[in-house]
């Protein structure tokens, strides 16, 4: 078998040992929907994709081709050059990719990984031996995990902003990472192409752009702040602001208004709705409350607020008792003629025992002067 043994590969930092795990690797000869003639090039399945790179030591691959987009796998029993080679026809989507492999052999294991890697099943209809379909069972549990690791949101370790702000913060501020901020751009394109949020390293500021140029280009700028007041971009030429609103005009300027401060307006509800159930089948519905004002029916009027008592007048009182000191007196009458809705009616007072007391005193009082007079 030409194939060599599965293992993964990596370069030194190159974009190999950035590519998910590798299943399978070997000398496949491709012909692509747009190519004339094919190339043997060395292919690795990493992941549910297939790389293709020119030769078994090359860090950076030439082509990769994604499984997603799988419809059909057979076998082409046309006549090749070589008369070992076997060919297999990979439909897609959007075109066939011929491949040849060295031998028949060589062809039904490819079969059986991409197989694996496609349907997350090991093939039962290919002629293996049992220690190859033991290896496409691996690479199912292995792809089944991966997946789920992939779709799985991992939450971003919390960056906040060690240095505060200084001024106001523009309206196209948004705390997320870099990649919500290119999903939030690509996803809202008429809001505007460039917002302000925070860098990873949670002491500096950043700058997401994006452009379109056969698809989206995204540029993201950092932006620190100086010891003596007031913001940077980093740039080759870096560029001095005062605050951050003069950051956002500065790329603006910069761009003759190609780049505009990204304004989402999230919108709101006009109706209030709300579910209920049918209490006959129990089925559950979303019903949108009345526009216009409520309004009770007569038989359920709103209740009154409880009257308040009427005020006493502590002016009026002390001025009665200074006038006439007898406890017996408790009518006060007003001026003002007594009527159920008018406050200023007749207040009748109680006797107050602080009231008896002060006249009990200057009784004494007055018997004491009148004795020291005779």
């Amino acid at each position: 078998m030409a194939a060599a043994p599965v293992k993964q590969r990596s370069g030194p930092g190159g974009s190999r040992a950035q590519l998910p795990p590798c299943y399978y690797e070997g000398y496949l000869e491709k012909r692509g929907p747009k190519e004339k003639a094919s190339r043997r090039l060395w292919t690795c399945l990493c992941g549910n994709t297939l790389f293709f790179f020119n030769n078994a030591k090359d860090t950076h691959y030439v082509e990769k081709l994604d499984l997603g987009g799988f419809v059909s796998l057979i076998d082409d029993c046309s006549r090749d050059r070589n008369l070992e080679a076997a060919r297999l026809i990979l439909r897609m989507k959007d075109g066939e990719t011929k491949l040849t492999a060295p031998n028949l052999e060589a062809r039904e294991l490819w079969k059986g990984f991409l197989y694996s890697v496609i349907d997350l099943n090991a093939p039962s209809c290919l002629t293996l031996l049992p220690g190859q379909l033991q290896m496409l069972r691996e690479v199912v549990d292995k792809e089944r995990s991966r997946r789920r690791a992939r779709s799985t949101p991992t939450r971003a370790p919390p960056s906040p902003l060690s240095v505060p702000l200084v001024g106001e913060i523009p309206a196209c501020f948004r705390p997320v990472s870099r990649n919500e901020a290119e999903v939030l751009l690509e996803r809202h394109p008429d809001c505007g192409n460039m917002l302000l949020r925070p860098g990873r390293d949670g002491c500096s500021l950043a700058v997401t752009t994006r452009q379109d140029l056969n698809g989206s280009v995204f540029r993201h700028y950092r932006v620190t702040q100086r010891e003596q007041g007031g913001y940077i971009i980093d740039v080759e030429n870096p560029i001095p602001c005062s605050s951050l609103h003069e950051v956002i005009d500065a790329l603006v300027e910069k761009t003759a208004g190609t780049l505009q401060p990204f304004l989402l307006e999230e919108p709101y509800e006009e109706n209030i709705t709300y579910v209920s159930s049918n209490d006959e089948n129990g089925e559950r519905m979303l019903h949108t409350a009345p526009s216009s004002p409520l309004h009770r029916a007569p038989s359920s009027p709103l209740p009154r607020a409880p009257a308040l008592p009427p005020k006493q007048d502590r002016w009026c009182s002390k001025a009665a008792v200074s006038r006439s000191p007898a406890p017996d007196r408790r009518i006060l009458t007003s001026s003002v003629p007594s009527s159920p809705t008018n406050p200023m009616r007749r207040l009748i007072l109680s006797p107050s025992p602080l009231a008896h007391t002060l006249n009990e005193e200057l009784k004494l009082k007055l018997e004491k002067r009148r004795a020291s007079q005779d």
